[in-house]
């Protein structure tokens, strides 16, 4: 279990907040109501799934990295 206040934990943290927002962008619903706004506190979901959208193939292999690092290095 990572810990928060580490910085790996931060990174995994913010890896796993910008894949979820990338994915609740494909729910029709979802991304109406939490994508909508692009400024302010709501725009950082919006943000957040822009860089997972656009940015997807350096998100995932960030993701694995982070993964082998969790799992066999710490």
């Amino acid at each position: 279990m990572t810990n928060v206040y580490s910085f790996d934990g931060i990174v995994v943290f913010g890896l796993l907040f910008i894949c979820t927002c990338a994915y609740l962008k494909k729910v029709p619903r979802l991304n109406s109501w939490l994508l909508s706004e692009k400024k302010g506190v709501w725009g950082v979901f919006y943000k957040a799934a822009v860089i997972g959208t656009r940015l997807h193939i350096a998100v995932a292999l960030s993701c694995l990295a982070m993964a082998f690092y969790v799992v066999f290095l710490k």
